[in-house]
């Protein structure tokens, strides 16, 4: 085949292929809607074309399956019969057989021996009720066809787009790329220089070329409904196999993503919405008894957030069982006994993304939750993304997804360790901590010989870039105030100390020889302004290589800004929030805390001056917080010493647990808070207002040091104010 029949064909492939897309979502909108004459003719002008453009290759089975799919269509619009789940049935099956030949074709060039006798067979016994009219058809699709303004919206569709060979378009982003580095280059020496003359014309190279930049990265993005398009399908295909009645709805389809992400995601969709039909949605019968519709809903979301694509895939079903997850997991010894004891349910609901993990009872084609999910996991942090998942017991799930725009160009913060230059990925970036020289010792200590900073009333575990990455000093001396990078890494957040931090920049990422992709604590490097070549940081590895524990828990745990930082910079957090003393409302967080208990009164023991509590075969200190915080517990209602309980917030430090004693627990919430540190007192993170009212911030770790540090009498004092 000469070089322009093979273009040809490559053009007649790739147009059939989005005419089969076009029949497949109308033929699934038309079970619903069989009324809808427009989408008739969309669907009978898409498969014409197929039958008219395959008979110039002398392509004769395709063209057989393409009439008789052209003629069933045709009686369908002319309205002699009606369309039924068996004909919507085997015209799907037809889409799936014309694109198995034209799959056949571009592999082989030929249309391959499968045999589709079954399928001809019934095609040709629907249409047989009536005349065929061939000619008729013919005559009416090519008359469509051939007037380009009969079709107005697939015409301007055509005028507004371009079908790019892909890879011109890796070339076009290579050359982008070589073009901001020089930019880099040129700017960073005129501004070292006193040549007067190059300002302007160096000002000028660097607006085209973040216009060219800004282009380029444009042809790159496709509005998400490309990888949407198909998913009413396989709803219908998966809901039918599993007896069930499921309807999808798609919500912020136009936002846009860069192709290799929409590739990268399309697996892990697709998976998430197999599960949410095969084990979230419930059968109809118990659905209606439930009082829920017969027909179950499964909403693909998409939406622009904080520079990242946010893709929700929830259901309106039964949500994930919790008491299954922590059965299997615990007779999987998937979580270990003494942990699985102070996991939340949200907690547990992300034990589904651990390697192996399954609920699934019956070994099927559609796998059941859980199935796979570590897989999912692993696809999405693959592209820089994060994933995490919320349930509701009886009222469905839902499954987030966070991902980058693009991963060719991306903002990264250079930092510095031994002399030698590293690329941090923003999207990993939390905060910037500067700890000096003379305050080291009482932010930095050491928990099991890891160091930790004092940071957001909790601990954060620390790694030393040069440490880690086993770089020489090379003679060049370690500054003696901290430089301390915070990074997010999955779900878990440290601080990475390095030399120094030089500033922001964009990158351009280029991937790593096949010899070193093997270094999981590098993602790629990239090349500075001043021609030196710099490796870029993968955050999630690095973490593991480390040995920090990415566990799911941490996710919320995101810590405020500083003071004097934006409030909108500030990541959700869950508070428990208590009440102590007469009138005091405090918020504890959620990640500091064991478990909440209720104890009754008369189950309080004082053993030389202090209380305790005999509790899951062990004694459980109890100290109580009012008098440990300073506040007047006898001003305010005590537990009385019979007939009551006592309220305690079960937290652990250094494998020990204490048990903090408060006159209420209110309730549990997720918060956006911005405490100010300034003028807070000894065990208090800061103030903030929560739900409205003005609310103290306990520091946990520092409360716990007060109660080791308080002598028995004053603790027993506290713990009477509270117990």
């Amino acid at each position: 085949m000469g070089s322009m029949d093979e273009g040809i064909l490559q053009e007649f492939l790739a147009e059939s292929f989005e005419n089969l897309a076009q029949v497949e979502q109308d033929l699934v909108v038309l079970e619903r809607a069989p009324d809808d004459l427009e989408r008739l003719a969309n669907a009978f002008r898409a498969i014409h074309t197929v039958k008219g453009t395959c008979g110039f290759f002398g392509f004769s089975k395709l063209g057989t399956l393409a009439h008789l799919g052209e003629n069933l269509l045709g009686r369908l619009r002319a309205g002699e019969v009606a369309l039924t789940r068996e004909m919507a049935d085997a015209l799907l099956a037809l889409v799936d057989a014309v694109r198995l030949v034209l799959n056949r074709i571009a592999s082989e060039h030929e249309e391959g021996s499968d045999d589709f006798g079954p399928l001809i067979a019934t095609l040709s016994r629907l249409q047989s009720s009536g005349d065929e009219r061939d000619g008729g058809n013919d005559a009416t699709g090519e008359g469509v066809v051939a007037a380009p303004h009969a079709d107005a919206a697939g015409h301007a569709h055509a005028e507004g787009s371009i079908r790019v060979d892909v890879q011109l378009l890796d070339l076009l982003m290579n050359l982008v790329g070589e073009l901001v580095l020089a930019r880099n280059q040129l700017m960073q020496k005129v501004a070292s220089s006193e040549i007067a003359d190059l300002p302007g014309t160096t000002q000028r190279l660097n607006l085209i070329t973040t216009e060219l930049q800004e282009g380029i990265m444009k042809t790159r993005m496709q509005p998400i409904a490309s990888l949407c398009n198909k998913l009413p399908r396989l709803v219908r295909d998966v809901s039918t196999e599993c007896g069930k009645e499921v309807r999808l709805e798609l919500a912020g389809v136009d936002t846009e993503l860069d192709r290799t992400i929409i590739d990268s995601i399309r697996d892990p969709i697709t998976h998430l919405i197999r599960n949410a039909i095969d084990h979230g949605i419930e059968p109809p019968e118990t659905r209606v008894a439930r009082g829920k519709p017969r027909e179950g809903l499964v909403r693909i979301r998409a939406f622009h957030e904080g520079g990242k694509v946010n893709v929700e895939v929830s259901d309106d079903g039964a949500g994930f069982s919790i008491e299954r997850i922590r059965e299997k997991a615990l007779r999987e010894n998937l979580v270990p006994a003494e942990r699985a004891a102070r996991l939340t349910d949200r907690e547990w609901a992300q034990v589904v993304f651990l390697p192996g993990f399954s609920t699934a009872r019956v070994v099927s084609s559609v796998s059941g939750r859980g199935v796979g999910m570590d897989v999912v996991k692993t696809n999405v942090e693959r592209i820089g993304g994060a994933i995490d998942v919320d349930s509701k017991p009886g009222e469905g799930a839902t499954v987030r997804i966070r991902i980058p725009l693009t991963l060719a160009i991306v903002p990264a913060l250079i930092v510095r360790a031994a002399g030698e230059r590293y690329a941090i990925p923003q999207i990993n970036l939390i905060e910037l901590v500067r700890v000096e020289a003379d305050r080291a010792g009482g932010s930095i200590a050491a928990v099991h010989d890891t160091p930790v900073l004092r940071y957001r009333g909790g601990l954060l575990p620390l790694v030393d870039l040069r440490e880690t990455l086993g770089v020489p000093d090379r003679g060049v001396a370690r500054p003696a105030d901290r430089s301390i990078v915070v990074l997010h890494a999955d779900a878990a957040s440290f601080g990475l100390i390095v030399d120094a931090i030089d500033a922001s920049q964009e990158i351009v990422v280029k991937s790593l020889g096949e010899s070193l992709r093997a270094i999981t604590v590098f993602a790629g490097a990239t090349i500075l302004g001043d021609g030196t070549v710099s490796l870029i940081l993968d955050v999630p590895g690095l973490a593991r290589h480390a040995g920090i524990t990415l566990r799911p828990e941490r996710r919320e745990a995101a810590p405020e800004p500083v003071s004097g930082a934006p409030a909108a910079a500030a990541a959700p957090r869950t508070l428990i929030l208590c009440r102590v003393g007469s009138d005091w409302p405090i918020a504890i967080p959620q990640e500091s805390i064991v478990r909440l208990e209720e104890f009754p009164r008369g189950h309080v023991e004082r053993v030389g001056g202090r209380d305790f509590v005999q509790y899951r075969g062990g004694i459980l200190p109890l100290v109580g917080l009012a008098g440990l915080l300073g506040a007047d517990a006898g001003r305010g209602p005590r537990v009385p010493d019979a007939g009551s309980v006592a309220h305690v917030v079960v937290c652990e430090r250094s494998g020990r647990s204490v048990g903090l004693v408060v006159e209420e627990i209110a309730e549990i919430v997720d918060e956006r808070v911005a405490a100010r540190l300034d003028g807070a007192r000894r065990g208090l993170a800061g103030t903030a207002v929560v739900r409205g009212r003005v609310t103290d911030l306990v520091d946990v770790p520092e409360v716990l040091s007060m109660a080791g540090e308080t002598r028995p009498d004053a603790a027993t004092g506290g713990t009477e104010g509270g117990a």
